[in-house]
């Protein structure tokens, strides 16, 4: 379980963690700027804590992804395009981070199945672009960008998870879940439900971050003790 740690201080850090994340699905819900300023970027920064306490290995890629996490939360928050731009770009450089963190995990010796476990991502994200109108010239390369990585990021959990099916696997299927989740909705509030986001997508949003984070740092557990465990045997 989550809460269920032998390590009085993880088991804070966890709880910790959990708390700023509703605080933060509130606050998006009222959007109330000075609680998100707070929290939102505090949640990577949690998450960061929580690894070096637990981690037996400590791979800076992760703490570069999730510093690049942190930075895309701060860039989000003002309502600037020049800032929304910027943020696009720290997501992405995040997202590569985290995609070569799990190659580098998990270690596959073939492509093949990682690139059939793409298509169905592929299929639904392009589908999505291609039926969507008005989008912005300057957005539309970024929108394929993000659409590749987060077909990578599918395909690669979804593979796995079908090849092995062990615990840290299923965290990152579930993880995979969660960010194509996410990535769906705030397709869809950006650019077909407009009028409704403010209200009702940015806590949804905010609570598919907040978990696929969660499963992200648990499949890097989960795989960091296998390996490690495996290197002593």
């Amino acid at each position: 379980m989550v809460f269920q740690h032998p390590d009085r201080k993880v088991n804070l850090i966890t709880g910790c963690y959990f708390i700023v994340a509703g605080v933060e699905i509130m606050a998006e819900l009222f959007q109330y700027t000075p609680v998100i300023v707070i929290f939102k970027p505090l949640m990577p920064a949690l998450l960061m804590v929580l690894y070096f306490v637990t981690s037996p290995v400590r791979n800076m890629l992760y703490f570069i992804a999730m510093s690049l996490s942190l930075l895309t939360n701060l860039l989000f928050i003002p309502a600037s395009d020049q800032m929304l731009f910027y943020g696009i770009i720290a997501f992405m450089l995040h997202r590569i981070a985290a995609i070569a963190l799990i190659v580098q995990l998990l270690k596959p010796k073939d492509y093949v199945p990682l690139a059939i476990g793409m298509i169905p991502f592929l299929l639904i994200f392009f589908y999505l672009l291609a039926i969507t109108p008005d989008i912005p010239d300057n957005s539309f390369l970024l929108l394929i960008v993000q659409n590749i990585l987060i077909s990578v990021f599918g395909g690669i959990a979804l593979a796995n998870y079908m090849m092995h099916d062990n615990r840290g696997n299923s965290w990152l299927l579930i993880c995979s879940l969660l960010f194509v989740a996410l990535q769906f909705i705030v397709f869809l509030e950006k650019y077909y439900l407009n009028d409704l986001s403010p209200l009702i997508f940015r806590p949804i949003a905010m609570g598919l971050n907040a978990f696929a984070f969660y499963t992200f740092y648990e499949f890097v557990m989960a795989m960091e003790r296998s390996n490690h465990n495996g290197a002593a045997v």
